[in-house]
């Protein structure tokens, strides 16, 4: 299964769940999105009264502790510009740049057909201009058109830029993965200052209601789920060896203390940085 299938419906899924949390425009709710989560929300509601994790609560405190640690880099760290990899739905850029307006440059990258459907929801609501766009990219990609590289080339290295992913990690292989960091380190070094930041799972959280959890995303995304490391200093280590100078990997509840419902403790967030 390509990377393009797998990703392609939690892209829908998420973007239903923070429209109907509040957290999105309504443009960027699909039909696919409201169907998917009608059809896991008995198995869901099953979940949390026998106390288990439910998707819905996970999602939303990933995106909150994201958003915090974005908010972070542009008000303390000099990031003006931000690349959104793998964006599927996210309204992310949409709320950002209704936020920080003429302050921001943001960049929703993905999949030529998602970045499509993406681009044609923005236009609708009103939201594209030269300082928010969507371009086709392929993360797995080291050079040429659709790469990072190639995007790269189109920001202004005398500012801050951040890397965002969410959702992407836990579906692709460790060779992958490392790639990937590899990649945004290069490219970020590039800049005046660099931060990268997203989701990861991590293996020594995994008690047996976790590993049902893993099982439940695993049949949701209709392919596995990878844990790459089993602890926050396996990762740091490993950020750091792609390039980065520095990583921290954190749970959700220690950024967003008010993240609430069962599945919001599993989160665990990575922030990675050059200088």
């Amino acid at each position: 299964m390509s990377p393009s299938e797998t990703i392609s419906p939690t892209a829908h899924y998420t973007g239903y769940v923070w429209a109907r949390n509040g957290l999105s425009h309504p443009e960027l709710a699909t039909t696919e999105g409201r169907i998917l989560f009608e059809s896991l929300r008995p198995m869901m509601i099953v979940s949390g009264l026998v106390g288990g994790a439910s998707l819905e609560p996970y999602l939303l405190a990933r995106h909150r502790a994201i958003d915090a640690l974005l908010e972070r880099a542009i008000e303390e760290h000099g990031v003006s510009q931000v690349v959104e990899v793998a964006s599927g739905l996210s309204p992310r850029g949409w709320r950002f740049m209704n936020r920080y307006g003429d302050r921001l440059t943001y960049v929703e990258a993905d999949l030529p057909d998602m970045a499509e459907r993406k681009r044609a929801a923005l236009e609708r609501i009103g939201s594209l201009n030269e300082s928010h766009r969507v371009q086709a990219l392929d993360a797995l990609r080291d050079d040429g058109p659709g790469s990072l590289a190639e995007l790269a080339t189109e920001l202004d290295p005398a500012q801050g830029l951040a890397i965002i992913t969410e959702g992407l990690l836990g579906y692709l292989d460790t060779e992958s993965v490392l790639g990937i960091w590899a990649r945004f380190a290069r490219t970020l070094h590039g800049f005046a200052g660099g931060r990268y930041i997203s989701d990861l799972h991590l293996g020594d959280v995994q008690t047996a209601a976790i590993r049902a959890f893993r099982v439940l995303l695993s049949a949701f995304v209709r392919g596995r789920v990878h844990l790459h490391f089993s602890s926050a200093a396996e990762a740091e280590a490993a950020l750091c060896a792609a390039g980065f100078d520095s990583a921290e990997v954190r749970r959700a509840s220690d950024l967003v203390p008010d993240s609430q419902g069962p599945g919001s403790g599993l989160v665990h967030i990575l922030e990675a940085s050059t200088t």
